[in-house]
């Protein structure tokens, strides 16, 4: 039995834009996330499970 193949949404003129600058903008931002509490969290998970 095959499987569908799904349509990969692509994004047109003005909406193509829109998300360009935007995406610029985040990545010109120096403002980041800082996930360390969440990775320590996971560590912690994954040491009482013995991995």
């Amino acid at each position: 039995m095959a499987i569908d193949i799904k349509v990969i949404p692509t994004l047109h003129g003005d909406e193509a834009v829109r998300f360009i600058n935007n995406a610029d903008e985040v990545m010109k931002s120096k403002e980041r996330i800082d996930f360390s509490e969440k990775i320590a969290i996971a560590r912690a998970i994954l040491k009482k499970a013995g991995m």
